[in-house]
């Protein structure tokens, strides 16, 4: 596995990372991992290095704190989902590098269209 090629995909919600993982598989995109809390995104955004991290904002320990910490050393692209339209969910994501948000429920076509985005920007 190359650095920098694969997706991070962090949810707490099990059926929401396979969905997410599956989506990303079908377009021919490479799932370095998942993970479920915080914690574990830390230490498999360390571990594998992804250009691009999917990154729940709330989950076990908190997605904006864990998406801070992965960027401040790795610099990667950070997708954030969330089910929130909370004027503070949305401005806390802001204070972070956010590459894009997605709202759930995720649409395939949303989800493409935001990692080409991201591509384009680091191809550029």
């Amino acid at each position: 596995m190359s650095s920098g090629t694969c997706v991070l995909v962090v949810d707490d919600e099990q059926l929401i990372a396979l969905g997410l993982r599956l989506t990303l598989e079908d377009m021919g995109i490479e799932v370095c991992g998942t993970a479920a809390t915080a914690d574990k995104a830390v230490e498999l955004a360390q571990r594998h290095k992804p250009g691009i991290i999917l990154m729940d904002v709330r989950l076990r320990g908190d997605g904006v704190d864990a998406a801070l910490e992965i960027y401040q050393t790795l610099k990667a692209a950070v997708i954030f989902i969330t089910g929130s339209r909370e004027p503070e969910t949305v401005a806390r994501i802001h204070q972070d590098h956010p590459a894009a948000i997605l709202f759930k429920p995720i649409l395939p076509i949303h989800l493409k269209e935001a990692i080409e985005k991201v591509r384009q920007r680091s191809d550029g």
